[in-house]
């Protein structure tokens, strides 16, 4: 496995501590600091894979909680792994399925050897364990698997938080022992919910199965920016330092850019193409709303310094009607956009930190963008 999966970390920024990398994968090598497109369900919503090479997406997601239920990963499987499957020949992630039993299951009951819960779209018993969750990862075949994990809810008290790492732990070991495949790597999860000595306590258990990588879970879940910035700080001391670190459910660019200056090297958010549906487009000057009736006559790009498809060949005006209009095209070109500006931002990024200059690149952003530090 170690010829097949290899990090180097490739300059550190002398003022600000963030860092750029390579990530070296059998489908391809991944630059870091790295924004990964999610593709649920196999598919990045109305994008097809040349759409995703243009846009210069070097690696994407699926779910395995989805695939498994759609099509059945024993599917994927026969088709030849999911990059096959969705004819997409650059690395892949796909996340445990986790998450999404813990969030989208009204009944649920966790023990010790795993999860039971009904599938939200037949209503049918299912149960998860560890193993189970890494036999489907393995069909599926991504470059990059995450262990099965339990993400304690914000709020939640020290003694639920406490036991839902401690499972995060006990799953983590039965993943690892479970897992042979070489061509996969696994990355174990931190948990901890909010409170420090638990993060602390994960991060230093979790680094111990950390091979080529490890991921923060359980943040970004509705807890205020400040103190999802404390556990950050919290933790950084204790992350390996010659392995990306992945921080899970990240998609806007402040939390993007204060998370890199606190090493964080990889993320992921549906949010880009979500908000994309509803109208609305991150550019460099800051957030666009189309559906607003003052693009009606606005006969200029989107985003006068994006390349992407979107902004060189269409207007405000036409994107504006496509939204008004309810048509799919506008919710393709406008997901096409927000995740080439995403994609360019990470590039911009690793160009900033090879020169010593992302805190001023930071600051010329968020002016730009209408953020306030």
């Amino acid at each position: 496995m170690a010829e097949k999966f290899s990090y180097e970390v490739l300059h550190v920024d002398k003022n600000s501590g963030a860092r750029t990398g390579v990530l070296h994968t059998p489908h391809g090598d991944i630059y870091t600091p790295i924004y990964m497109p999610v593709g649920t369900l196999a598919t990045v919503k109305s994008l097809t894979s040349d759409d995703l090479y243009d846009i210069g997406a070097q690696i994407i997601l699926a779910n395995t909680y989805h695939l498994h239920i759609r099509p059945g990963d024993e599917l994927v499987k026969k088709a030849g792994g999911v990059h096959k499957f969705m004819n997409f020949n650059r690395p892949m992630l796909t996340d445990s399925g986790g998450f999404q039993v813990f969030s989208l299951a009204d009944i649920r009951k966790i023990t010790d050897d795993g999860v039971e819960f009904k599938n939200h779209l037949s209503g049918a018993k299912m149960f998860f364990t560890p193993e189970k969750a890494i036999d489907i990862q393995n069909n599926l075949g991504a470059d990059i698997i995450m262990a099965f994990d339990v993400c304690s809810e914000y709020g939640a008290k020290y003694s639920e938080a406490e036991l839902a790492m401690n499972r995060t732990l006990d799953w983590l070991d039965r993943c690892y022992k479970h897992h042979k495949n070489d061509n996969q790597m696994l990355f174990p999860i931190i948990q901890g919910n909010f409170y420090e000595d638990l993060r602390v306590k994960s991060a230093i258990e979790t680094k111990k199965y950390a091979k080529c990588g490890i991921a923060i879970g359980g943040l970004s879940v509705g807890e205020p920016k400040e103190v999802m910035l404390k556990m950050l700080d919290v933790m950084r001391p204790h992350y390996p330092e010659n392995m990306p670190r992945y921080m899970m459910g990240v998609g806007t660019p402040d939390y993007i850019f204060e998370s890199v200056e606190r090493g964080i090297d990889m993320f992921d958010c549906v949010l880009q193409t979500r908000v994309a549906r509803n109208g609305l487009a991150m550019t460099s000057a800051g957030k666009v709303t189309l559906k607003n009736a003052k693009y009606k006559e606005d006969f200029s790009p989107l985003d006068s310094e994006c390349d992407c498809y979107c902004c060189t060949h269409h207007t405000k005006a036409y994107l504006h009607h496509l939204v008004m209009c309810n048509e799919i095209l506008g919710a393709r070109l406008l997901s096409l956009h927000n995740l080439r500006f995403t994609i360019h931002m990470m590039e911009q990024m690793r160009d900033a930190i090879n020169h010593d200059r992302f805190l001023e690149f930071k600051a010329e952003f968020y002016k730009k963008y209408g953020i306030k530090d």
